[in-house]
Parts: C-alpha cells; sequence; structure tokens
C-alpha cells in the first residue's frame, strides 16, 4: 500500500504510513502527558496503531509532530482517539489538518458515524460538524452527511 501523504502549512505533513511513525514518541506522549492514556504499555500503543486507522503529524525535518487513530470497521462507525501535538509545534494550526486527513482519508470515506470523547477541544471538532450529545458534556458525534440518492 501506498503513502498517502498530506501537505499542511509551514511545511509540515501527515502520513498515514504506520512504518514512518515513531512509537517512542508517540509513547512517551501518551503514556506520560495525556490525560487519558497515562500508564498505557508500548506493546498496547504499538497494537493499538496496527490495528487501527493512524495518521501522523511530521514537522519539516520528518520527525513526529503529532498522532491521531480511529478505532474503526473501515465501513460504517468510527472512534476517534489518542489526538495530539507535541507541545514545541502547537499554535500553527496543525490539529485542524491532522483531524481532516483522519476524517477525509479514503480508507473511512463511507464510515458515517463518528464518535469522539474530549474534556476541552470541543471548539476544535465542532469545525467538522461535531456536535455535544444531549446530557453527554465529555463526548461529540458527528454524522457524515448521506450521498445523494442516485437518480
Amino acid at each position: 500500500m501506498s503513502e498517502l501523504r498530506t501537505e499542511l502549512a509551514h511545511g509540515y505533513f501527515t502520513s498515514d504510513d504506520k512504518a514512518r511513525m515513531d512509537i517512542d514518541t508517540i509513547h512517551r506522549w501518551l503514556s506520560e502527558e495525556s490525560a487519558w492514556a497515562r500508564g498505557r504499555t508500548r506493546e498496547t500503543v504499538e497494537r493499538s496503531i496496527r490495528l487501527a486507522h493512524a495518521i501522523g503529524l511530521y514537522a519539516p525535518d520528518g520527525a513526529q509532530a503529532g498522532f491521531a487513530r480511529a478505532v474503526t470497521d473501515y465501513t460504517l462507525n468510527a472512534r476517534l482517539t489518542d489526538v495530539f501535538i507535541l507541545p514545541a509545534h502547537r499554535g500553527r494550526g496543525l490539529a485542524t489538518g491532522l483531524v481532516r486527513a483522519v476524517l477525509e482519508h479514503p480508507a473511512v470515506a463511507t464510515v458515517r458515524a463518528w464518535t469522539l470523547s474530549t474534556d476541552d477541544a470541543h471548539g476544535l471538532y465542532a469545525k467538522f460538524g461535531f456536535i455535544v450529545p444531549e446530557k453527554r458534556p465529555g463526548e461529540m458525534e458527528w454524522r457524515r452527511p448521506s450521498p445523494p440518492a442516485a437518480i
């Protein structure tokens, strides 16, 4: 399978090439810095990447700058998770490009129902149409619009 790469501002880019992903960096950030994956083992991170729709964000020099993955059946449903931008790369609008790369990837083009959990990034996901369901403030959901009916 060939790499799907998306060019972003400031020389940054996203890639779906799992061989390019710096597992040590991803594991370190998730297990030591994130609020939701603290203590996650390296083996768990490796397996979660291998079995999911994963997209890496890279600096102009190719270094890992961020990451996101979706747990999905690649057909109908997906849960966006583990989205992060490393602190040195924040403030450039890269999170929007990273999330867009996940949602618009051809591998998930038929996925209609998306969910995610967030405590502080509602504004980012709202840009893509995610809404907060009633009585579930830490959750967000989005339904991809139905394709037009064939005539």
